[in-house]
C-alpha cells in the first residue's frame, strides 16, 4: 500500500537516535523524549493562496531530505507494520544537513 499526503502535508519516517549508555544506566523506552528528526517519504501537493507569498513545498523538501520536525507535531500512522508521522508544512522546522 503506498500512502500519498494530501494538502500541504509530508509523511516522514522518524529516524531513531543511536542509543547511548551513561554508566550503565538504561534508561526505559517509556522514559525517552520522542526523537524530532525524520526523513521524508512523500509529499503533499502545494496549496494555492492568493493572499500568502510563499515558495512550494517541493522546493523547501525532497523524499529523502532529513527533517526536524515539532515535539508535538503530527500524527502517527501505522501503514502494513510500518510507522510513520504525517505532518503539517508548519510543523517542518528546519532540513537537517551532513
Amino acid at each position: 500500500m503506498k500512502v500519498r499526503p494530501i494538502d500541504e502535508r509530508v509523511l516522514l519516517q522518524v529516524v531513531e537516535p543511536e542509543e547511548k549508555k551513561v554508566g550503565g544506566i538504561i534508561i526505559p523506552d517509556t522514559a525517552k523524549e520522542r526523537p524530532q528528526i525524520g526523513e521524508v517519504i512523500a509529499l503533499g501537493d502545494d496549496v494555492v493562496n492568493a493572499d500568502v507569498k510563499r515558495k512550494p513545498l517541493s522546493e523547501i523538501v525532497k523524499v529523502g531530505d532529513k527533517v526536524l520536525f515539532a515535539k508535538y507535531g503530527g500524527t502517527e500512522v501505522t501503514v502494513e507494520g510500518e510507522e510513520y508521522l504525517l505532518v503539517n508544512r508548519s510543523d517542518i522546522l528546519g532540513v537537517v544537513e551532513d
